[in-house]
């Protein structure tokens, strides 16, 4: 087994609503290898994009901690945190999060670009993946004249530009129809794969199960192993 890239050690999440405390999830101990490709399964409100969102910086726990690659993100203050993931992580959204007063090529480029790299250099790295996702004649359009596949290819891309460790992807194909659906996957799949990327992703689609390394279900504050895919109802 590779080594984990991503370990939860203890990882608890709590709400507060009005008098009661909601747990989301409780005491979470896994660890998520290196170039694996890891499905996490669960309803609408199950805490899916809340695990990725702690897991990335966004958010932090209410107790336990989240290392990758040994560092401790969750006891980094929010700058430091904001700068591991802007290095680190690539983060593919359901709705694209493309920004639509830049280009296709400079939504690619600005993190990049923000982490103090050469413009030369970015805009060799972002042509390079604009033509690995079929999309090297439209650096120059904006977001608002894609169509919805071809906005989460850019958002691939990007994700991907800064060479991250770990990719997270919360409900990438929730968006698409099934063809589409198929295709976006089909392309992150390969692009992280032979990048040997760590890819992450929540969805409550079965389809994608085959494809996976891993599967977890989240259920009851935890999260459940069903690899095999015969127990998972």
């Amino acid at each position: 087994m590779s080594k984990s890239v991503v370990q939860l050690h203890n990882l608890t999440k709590t709400f507060q609503e009005g008098e009661m405390e909601r747990i989301v999830f409780n005491n979470l101990n896994i660890g998520f290898p290196r170039g694996e490709f890891i499905v996490m399964l669960g309803s609408s409100g199950s805490g899916k994009s809340t695990l990725l969102n702690i897991i990335s910086g966004i958010e932090k726990p209410t107790s336990g901690k989240v290392t990758i690659d040994g560092t401790d993100i969750t006891g980094l203050n929010e700058r430091e945190r904001t700068l591991f993931r802007r290095d680190q992580i690539g983060i593919v959204f359901q709705f694209f999060n493309l920004i639509p007063t830049l280009t296709v090529l400079e939504n690619i480029t600005l993190p990049m670009e923000l982490a103090g790299r050469r413009r030369k250099e970015v805009e060799e790295i972002g042509r390079n993946l604009l033509k690995q996702v079929g999309l090297e004649d439209r650096a120059d359009s904006f977001p608002d004249k894609l169509s919805g596949g071809e906005q989460q290819r850019i958002a691939i891309a990007r994700a991907l530009a800064h060479d991250p460790m770990v990719v997270l992807a919360d409900e990438p194909t929730g968006n698409l129809d099934e063809d589409t659906s198929d295709i976006i996957l089909d392309l992150l799949l390969s692009l992280t794969r032979e990048a040997g990327k760590t890819l992450l992703m929540a969805t409550h689609s079965p389809e994608i199960l085959p494809h996976a390394d891993r599967v977890y279900r989240m259920h009851n504050g935890q999260l459940v192993d069903t690899t095999v895919l015969e127990t998972i109802v």
